[in-house]
Parts: C-alpha cells; sequence; structure tokens
C-alpha cells in the first residue's frame, strides 16, 4: 500500500510541475492558450500573474517531492500538508475558475491523500 500511495504522490507532484510548465512557460504559447481556454490578448495581459499562480504550484511539487524523498516522519507530515494543500486550492479554483480542476487536481490528490493515509497505519 506505501508503494501504490508513494506512486500516486509522485503523480500528483508531476501534474503540478506539468501545470508550472504550463502556467510560467507556455502560458502566451497556443499550448497553452488550449489549456486555459485563452484568447492571445487575454494571455498576453495576464502572463504575470499565470507565471506568479505557476510558482505557487512549484511550491506544491516541491513540497510533494520532498515528502516522497524524506523518512518519516517529516516525508509522511510533508505528503499530508502539501496533499491537503493541493485539494484546498483545487476547491478554490474549481469554484473559482474552472470545474475541470475538480479532476485534474482535486480528485488525484483526494486519492493520493487517502492512500498515504491508510498506508501510514
Amino acid at each position: 500500500m506505501q508503494i501504490a500511495a508513494n506512486i500516486l504522490v509522485g503523480i500528483v507532484a508531476a501534474i503540478h510541475v506539468y501545470i508550472v510548465i504550463l502556467e510560467m512557460f507556455l502560458w502566451k504559447t497556443p499550448r497553452g492558450q488550449k489549456a486555459f481556454d485563452l484568447t492571445p490578448e487575454f494571455a498576453e495581459q495576464t502572463a504575470p500573474l499565470a507565471a506568479n499562480q505557476g510558482l505557487y504550484n512549484g511550491f506544491l511539487a516541491a513540497g510533494l517531492i520532498w515528502g516522497l524523498i524524506a523518512a518519516d516522519p517529516v516525508g509522511y507530515a510533508a505528503k499530508l500538508f502539501f496533499l491537503i494543500c493541493v485539494v484546498v486550492a483545487g476547491i478554490f479554483g474549481t469554484v473559482t475558475a474552472s470545474r475541470r480542476i475538480l479532476f485534474v487536481q482535486v480528485l488525484p490528490g483526494v486519492i493520493a491523500l487517502v492512500l498515504v493515509l491508510v498506508a501510514h497505519h
């Protein structure tokens, strides 16, 4: 169960690394515009905001990776904390930005969180 939990935490971290790339580096490209349903004009105007948002997603990914690398109890605590942050951020994003975030961020985060909790006990 621990291996499955760690694989899922790794997947959630990878999702957030991809989000960092989209928001910080690809925002104004056709790929970034398609991912977030943006017009070129809006993408240009909001690029600094997206880069800031991408940085925060990078911190979530870094925390999850730290949780995978660190020995317990620190690793376990880091995984819990950052998965909870992912879920809370995802819920906020679902309510304020796009329902798609529920499936891209919240659902994987919740599943990983449950597996981490179950594997630890």
